[in-house]
Formats: structure tokens, C-alpha cells, sequence
């Protein structure tokens, strides 16, 4: 069967397609046919090299950390009515870049009627870190909520979830098209980090308070920007690197300001809250009540495309390998 593997570490063009045998699965396990691969961040970090501290992976893998697709046969021990379900899965550790995958029935989450398999991809990781994100900073009505890289696949469901928590959405991104997209996706207000004042118009949006909750999902010098804009007695969460590593917040100053600061260590779920958060984003989508944004699919073949197009940062919303 079809595979992408990574050959070496360094740039997309290490990404290759291959062909390895197909998997067949043990007791506890079912085979998916994968009909979508979601592209992260992360994948392009670590095949990059730049992650080994925490995924300490050996070249030639199989890159990607989760799969929507088809149960089409299960091993020993699982439910026969698993055949044919629709569902989605993390694959930490295996890979999502390929045909088919061997995975624990355990890891599989169901995918609701009405919501089809790249709907479902681009929730599995983002809607997961979103809704656990949205928990724990709890927005409040007519609270200002900043995101930053808000036209992203997280980044836009967090535009739409702190709306409909109540919350005034301040939404942070570079180009005009993604402030575009977060304002039709209810954000209040837009800004562009590209202009060197950003920081200012969140504060005059605001009343020079601040923003009382923060998402930062770019990190470097705009997310310690971000935190600067934090309301005092506000919640900040820097849960994300693309700018350059996470925001460098200083506890002795998020004491001072009584600036309640969590980061990436707050959203590493446990298989049960994580199946949980995953079930709760895949229902919402499933009513209409969140809407994930698909910028950009590409074949399988492609993925060496997709990881340009999410560091060149053209990329909006989520990015997908349809297999």
C-alpha cells in the first residue's frame, strides 16, 4: 500500500512516497482504511529535526498524528459492529500519512451522522485543544477574549467558541484576507500583528484594560506582546511556537498583574478527557454550531506541498491529505 514517509530529517522534499505491506490488525485492534490525513504544525517541526526532544522518531517514518477514515476489519477481541463506522483516531507514535492504519479500538472515536470524514479530520486535534482550551480559561459574557493566529485551524474555532461563550472576540492574525475570514466567523474585532502598534489598537479596543482572556497560538515576541495586553486579573494561555517558541512570560509578572498563566503542559489530555473533548467538538460541528475551516486539501502524493504551504504561513484554516 501507498505511504509518505520521511527519508531523512529536513526540508518537504525529504517526503516520499513508498510502498509498505499492509498492516493487519491484532487482538484489540482495527484496521482504517484512511480516507483523510490532517497536516499540523508539529508534523512539519518534526520533520524538521527540531522536535527530537519530544518525539525522538528515526528516520524513514511515516509522518502525521491522526487519520479519519473506515474500519474495514478488527482483530480479536473487538466488537464486529466497529466494520464500516466512520471514525477518527489519534496515531501518535504510527503515523497518518498512508492508506491504512493498525489502531486500538480504544483510540477510535465514533463519527457523528451528519459529518463527513474531512469535517472530522480537521477537528480531531484542533477541536480537541480548542474545547479543553475553552474550559479552562472559561470566557465569560462581555469578556474581551484575544486570539492570536486566529484565521488558523485552532485558531478559528476558538474565534467561534469564545462567541458563543459570550465572549468579545479581538481577532489577531497577519493578512487581511485571514483578519476577513475571523470576522466572518464572529469575531468583534480584527488586528493585524504585521503592524508594529497592534498591540495599542487591542488596547484602545478595550478601553486600556486589556484583554481579559488570551489564546496565543503563535508565541515569540507577539504572543510576550500578547501577554503584555492582558488584562490585570485576566487568563493567558501560550499554547503556541510558530513565532518562535512559546511566549516567555514572567511569573513574578503574571503574579503582580494577578495574570492567571497556563501553557502547552495544560492541554496534554489523557485519553479519557481527550476522547471527551474530540466527542464534544465533533457534536457541535455535527448541529451547526461550529463550523471547521478546511483552507486547503491536497492528494496524498502532495504532502511535501502541504508542509511548504504551513510554513510558508499561506495556509488558512486547516490543512488535509486526502488519501
Amino acid at each position: 500500500m501507498r505511504a509518505v514517509q520521511a527519508t531523512a530529517f529536513g526540508g518537504p522534499e525529504v517526503l516520499e512516497m513508498v510502498s509498505i505491506p499492509e498492516p493487519v490488525p491484532g487482538p484489540g485492534q482495527v484496521l482504517v482504511a484512511v480516507s483523510v490525513a490532517p497536516v499540523l504544525y508539529l508534523d512539519t517541526q518534526i520533520r524538521a529535526g527540531r522536535a527530537r526532544e519530544w518525539f525522538p522518531v528515526t528516520p524513514p517514518y511515516v509522518p502525521g498524528e491522526g487519520v479519519a477514515g473506515q474500519v474495514v476489519a478488527v482483530g480479536g477481541g473487538v466488537e464486529e459492529s466497529w466494520v464500516d463506522r466512520l471514525v477518527v483516531a489519534d496515531t501518535t507514535g504510527s503515523g497518518g500519512y498512508l492508506e491504512k492504519t493498525v489502531l486500538p479500538a480504544e483510540s477510535l472515536v465514533r463519527v457523528p451522522a451528519g459529518l463527513g470524514a474531512a469535517e472530522a479530520a480537521a477537528l480531531l486535534h484542533d477541536g480537541q485543544t480548542a474545547a479543553g482550551l475553552i474550559e479552562a480559561l472559561t470566557p465569560r459574557p462581555g469578556d474581551w477574549v484575544l486570539v492570536t493566529a486566529a484565521a488558523g485551524g485552532m485558531g478559528t474555532l476558538l474565534v467561534q467558541l469564545a462567541r458563543q461563550a459570550g465572549g468579545r472576540v479581538i481577532a489577531a492574525a497577519g493578512a487581511q484576507r485571514k483578519l476577513d475570514l475571523a470576522s466572518k466567523l464572529g469575531a468583534e474585532q480584527t488586528v493585524s500583528y504585521e503592524q508594529p502598534d497592534w498591540a495599542s489598537q487591542v488596547l484602545a479596543i478595550t478601553g486600556g484594560k486589556g484583554a481579559d482572556v488570551v489564546f496565543d497560538g503563535v508565541g515569540g515576541r507577539t504572543g510576550r506582546e500578547a501577554f503584555g495586553i492582558t488584562a490585570r486579573g485576566g487568563r493567558f494561555s501560550g499554547h503556541g511556537t510558530p513565532g518562535g517558541g512559546f511566549a516567555a512570560v514572567g511569573p513574578a509578572e503574571a503574579v503582580r498583574r494577578e495574570i492567571t498563566v497556563s501553557g502547552i503542559a495544560e492541554v496534554q489530555f489523557g485519553p479519557q478527557k481527550g476522547r471527551r473533548l474530540i466527542t464534544r467538538a465533533l457534536n457541535e460541528a455535527a448541529s451547526g454550531r461550529l463550523a471547521p475551516v478546511i483552507g486547503q486539501r491536497f492528494p496524498l502524493a502532495e504532502a511535501a506541498e502541504a508542509h511548504r504551504a504551513i510554513e510558508a504561513r499561506t495556509a488558512i484554516g486547516k490543512t488535509l491529505l486526502e488519501v
